[in-house]
């Protein structure tokens, strides 16, 4: 199954026409890491990117972005919800809001993501995410696939994880998982010293699925063994798992010094100190992925949400992530383009946020046609304001989000049938 097949050949509601030409202040192509590129262009012919230049244009533009930065979409590898919508209800009304609000953010490909619970549950709810992948409408953020975060989690480091439902990865719960997914399995999050999770990483790296280490107790050995067994990932860098020491590395030392592993990074500045998320950085340039791990409770007012299916509050500070009833982290309510402004404060440059937050990621999960801006990629783009806030976004060439000001609307094309504005956080919280 290719997961968002389906929207890319979907009759689309109206795309740019043939040969559109966008010039921007500044480009951020995300291939390579060097500054903005001042002056730039781009051309787009049926929802693919034709030409990336600079300077003077081939032809009058027919966008001409005069300030702000144009980037590739960004491409999150794990959301548990948003706007008040659980993805662990796998329902189809409640992934459609998702997949629709999340350009507002900038996000323009993700990951819902579903996090423990009972086996038969998740087969279920694979089996059901199996059927409402194809069907999503046009218009929004693509579906690459699902991210399983659980059930073969470390106890000791389970974060918001129900521990009763956390289980060791026998090799028929393995298959069980991958055959309920139909092909729509892309990233399996767990913890590499439960028995059996080797021989697990194997099955899943064999049926093409990304094998990613978190929620771990693991040794700097355990972890160089799941990566040697071919994980390439570390799920949210620094939470739930064995941080670093001076005598044993533990998951965060690994994950820094091998080559091989690419963390997500969670840069609400809750989940990890500012100062620490520019160290992993520079500790790991090229090999750090932007993750909100947003759970419902994201892009709403502050009051009670779930997370997997059970309650979580969303306190009043502002960009505080969702607890637990015991105060645990649960999920966050970040937005990806805050996150690429988050380390641009902290003295992460802007090119290197922002390819943490589409090429890295899209490349992880073998899509080399997202979260660039290259000749044959898609025209998945998003418009930041120079505050580094999403004034607009296109998937596959079609505007997908404005926001609905004045100087944007006169400068990107709306109607009808080109792109609907869409105001985040306007949905009750549900109490």
């Amino acid at each position: 199954m290719d997961p968002d097949g389906a929207r890319r050949s979907a009759p689309p509601r109206q795309q740019l026409r043939p040969g559109v030409l966008i010039t921007a202040a500044r480009l951020v192509t995300a291939e390579g890491e060097g500054a903005p590129v001042p002056g730039g262009y781009l051309e787009i012919a049926d929802g693919v990117i034709g030409s990336v230049g600079t300077g003077v244009p081939p032809s009058e533009p027919d966008i001409e972005l005069p300030d702000g930065y144009l980037l590739p979409g960004f491409v999150d590898l794990q959301v548990n919800g948003y706007f008040g919508e659980d993805l662990q209800a796998v329902d189809e009304a409640g992934w459609t809001a998702v997949a629709g609000g999340l350009p507002s953010t900038g996000t323009t490909s993700f990951l819902p993501t579903l996090i423990t619970a009972p086996l038969d549950r998740l087969a279920a709810d694979l089996q059901a995410a199996a059927v409402i992948v194809p069907g999503l409408p046009a218009g929004g953020a693509r579906v690459l696939g699902v991210h399983l975060e659980g059930p073969f989690l470390s106890p000791l480091r389970r974060g918001a994880h129900n521990e009763a439902w956390l289980t060791d990865p026998t090799p028929a719960a393995v298959d069980a998982l991958i055959q309920a997914a139909g092909g729509l399995l892309r990233l399996v999050t767990l913890a590499p010293e439960r028995p059996g999770a080797l021989q697990a990483i194997d099955r899943l790296v064999a049926a093409g699925v990304l094998a990613s280490v978190g929620h771990s107790d693991a040794t700097a050995a355990q972890v160089a063994a799941a990566a040697e067994h071919g994980a390439r990932m570390v799920t949210h860098l620094f939470n739930a798992q064995r941080p670093l020491a001076h005598r044993e590395p533990g998951v965060v030392g690994q994950a820094l010094t091998d080559g091989r592993l690419t963390s997500g990074l969670i840069a609400d500045l809750h989940h990890v100190a500012g100062a620490v998320c520019a160290l992993a950085f520079r500790a790991a340039p090229g090999r750090i992925a932007l993750v909100t791990d947003a759970a419902a409770a994201a892009g709403m007012p502050p009051g009670e949400y779930l997370l997997g299916g059970e309650a979580v509050t969303l306190p009043p500070a502002d960009g505080a992530p969702p607890v637990r009833a015991d105060g645990t982290l649960a999920g966050s309510a970040l937005r990806m383009d805050r996150a690429v402004a988050n380390m641009v404060a902290e003295g992460v440059s802007l090119a290197e946020a922002v390819t943490a937050a589409t090429r890295i990621p899209a490349d992880l999960i073998g899509r080399p046609d997202l979260g660039r801006l290259a000749p044959g990629a898609a025209a998945d783009l998003v418009w930041l304001s120079p505050d580094l806030t999403t004034r607009a976004a296109w998937v596959g060439g079609e505007v997908v989000f404005t926001d609905g000001a004045a100087a944007t609307l006169a400068t990107v094309p709306t109607g009808p049938l080109l792109g609907a504005t869409f105001r985040w956080g306007t949905r009750p919280a549900r109490r």
